[in-house]
């Protein structure tokens, strides 16, 4: 297998449709991440949320999944499952984000997600981070969308397991729905790793990559 580094990660984007996308999508790579680079900046943008008690388990999440990084959390007030609807506010945020920021890595949803939210962001993506390395992450649900990855970030047993932790303990809005537990989270990421040689990982889609190998 490959192993191609990102190089030097010094700034990152992660971006999520609704409270929670980003740490159920690339929780376990924010850790690893925060916890090779101390000081690492992250900007985070949510669309949806601003003001409910969503808001509260995001911005509580997202310091606990970026331990020691310098983080900004935008959440956003756009009603969910109506992104669509909403694009015009949508693509200003995004493009409002671009231009305060220069990421080395940007986290974001798949284009093929089957969730319109997530896509429709997903495709906001590219317009506005258009040199950039985009990870599309995956988020487990009942519409059966998971496809074969292209990119993956080993997790250690220990970072899985904090992962999982940190999703029970933080989003307690989400506990009762049938496919937010713990079983769920570490099963897909097993799955992953088994595909890339590692006990546990997180997978991305990568839709354009530019190489360096003559550098």
């Amino acid at each position: 297998m490959i192993r191609l580094g990102a190089g030097p990660l010094e700034r990152v984007v992660a971006v999520g449709a609704h409270c929670d996308d980003i740490a159920i999508g690339a929780g376990g790579t924010l850790l690893t991440m925060c916890a090779a680079r101390p000081g690492l900046r992250v900007d985070a943008l949510v669309l949806s949320g601003g003001g409910s008690e969503r808001e509260q388990e995001e911005l509580a999440a997202l310091a606990a999944f970026c331990p020691g990084a310098e983080l900004a959390v935008t959440v956003l007030k756009l009603p969910d499952g109506r992104m669509p609807v909403h694009w015009d506010e949508a693509k200003a945020a995004v493009e409002e984000l671009r231009a305060r920021t220069e990421p080395d890595l940007v986290l974001a949803p798949r284009t093929d997600d089957a969730h319109q939210d997530h896509r429709g962001l997903a495709q906001l993506i590219p317009t506005a981070f258009r040199d950039h390395l985009v990870l599309g992450y995956e988020i487990v649900k009942w519409d059966g969308d998971l496809g074969r990855p292209t990119a993956y970030q080993p997790l250690s047993p220990e970072t899985a397991e904090e992962k999982g932790r940190l999703l029970q303990e933080h989003y307690p809005s989400q506990r009762h729905r049938p496919w937010y537990d713990r079983e769920a989270f570490l099963g897909l990421a097993r799955i992953r790793g088994i595909e890339c040689h590692a006990r546990y990982a997180e997978a991305f889609a990568v839709t354009k990559l530019a190489l360096k190998l003559g550098d």
